[in-house]
């Protein structure tokens, strides 16, 4: 049930809806962000903002140390997906809760507050793909971000702080075997059935719940993709499997390939690919003892988020948006609009202080 919300919200959660649904309505798989990145350039400089262009990415200067950062990227859409539109309390929309909804409270805050009050502003591309190729990382790179007291990613958290995140790596599994007619199947070795052992143990094991900082997070180990065979009457020679591995905060990348090559152990080849760090909870952090004392919720961050590549840079970081994390990713993905409202109030007391 949506919490009631005042009449001064509603305004505000009805045009935060419509910035909402401009920026869905502007398509921005990831890749092929330059259309809406040209968009917020030309708003940008319509409104006076100090600001630089680095590729798809843009950078907003503020007076405060302080960062909030939002990516310009969404996943591809789903054949036959409806058009971008607001129904009653939600607006649906390709990425409206990951992360357009989160994007429309970041360029009403710049909007409203004065100069001295706005933090810096990164709106980066290229987030839902590999860790390599994320904008962020090329701004990183360049120098060009602040050494920020704490950065807020307006990533889907139903307007929950959420802390740190898991981090996430891919492995290749590789089963080899040797083709024979399927009518004769002792002739060769059947790379899929060699697989057997590894998918039974995958398909028991739990979630291992880790805590950390008070908060549970939970690794888990699951396969995602799976290939293999030439044809209907051929025994099949190669059997391939994507497994994602998801793991705590604090535990290290070489730590986390170690442990993939001890739940594949030997009878596989394993290829490693996209590794992504786990994020720091940086619960100490006076900005978000700040935030925390709005009587937000507090919980872990089960999923990857580049508030770990803040953490590798050395910079705090914490999960804050108004979007669903349940819709992240969603055919006909929606965000709820009194949502979009407490959002952008939790973020103009905490930045006008």
């Amino acid at each position: 049930m949506t919490t009631p919300i005042t009449e001064v919200e509603a305004v505000l959660a009805a045009r935060l809806a419509e910035l909402t649904l401009a920026l869905c309505r502007t398509a921005s798989p990831t890749g092929a962000e330059r259309a809406l990145c040209d968009e917020l350039e030309r708003w940008g400089h319509s409104r006076g903002l100090p600001q630089q262009r680095v590729g798809n990415s843009l950078l907003i200067e503020g007076a405060k140390p302080l960062l909030l950062a939002g990516h310009l990227d969404t996943v591809p859409a789903y054949p036959g997906e409806g058009e971008s539109r607001r129904e009653g309390e939600r607006v649906y929309g390709k990425g409206a809760s990951d992360m357009k909804g989160g994007l429309a409270v970041i360029l009403a805050l710049l909007e409203d507050l004065p100069q001295a009050q706005r933090p810096f502003v990164v709106l980066y591309d290229r987030e839902e793909g590999p860790y390599a190729e994320n904008g962020l990382e090329h701004l990183f790179a360049a120098g060009l971000l602040p050494r920020a007291t704490i950065a807020v990613c307006l990533e889907p958290t139903d307007n929950r702080l959420q802390l740190g995140c898991v981090g996430s790596l891919h492995a290749t599994v590789r089963f080899r075997g040797q083709a024979a007619h399927s009518a004769r199947p002792w002739e060769g070795s059947n790379a899929v059935h060699a697989a057997g052992a590894l998918l039974t143990s995958l398909a028991s094991a739990q979630p291992r719940a880790v805590e950390v900082d008070g908060l549970t997070y939970h690794e888990v180990t699951h396969v995602t993709r799976a290939a293999g065979g030439w044809a209907r009457n051929v025994i099949p020679d190669l059997f391939e499997l994507n497994l994602n591995h998801r793991f705590a905060p604090g535990v290290s990348l070489d730590q986390a390939v170690a442990d993939v090559r001890e739940i594949v152990g030997s009878t596989a080849e394993v290829e490693f690919s996209d590794l992504s760090p786990s994020g720091p909870t940086c619960a100490a952090n006076p900005e978000l003892q700040r935030l925390r004392a709005q009587g937000l919720a507090v919980e872990a961050k089960q999923a990857w988020t580049d508030v770990a590549r803040f953490g590798v840079h050395g910079i705090d970081a914490i999960n804050f948006g108004p979007g669903q994390p349940a819709q992240a990713h969603q055919r006909d993905e929606w965000c709820d609009v009194p949502a979009l409202a407490r959002a952008y109030l939790v973020l103009h007391a905490w930045l006008a202080r």
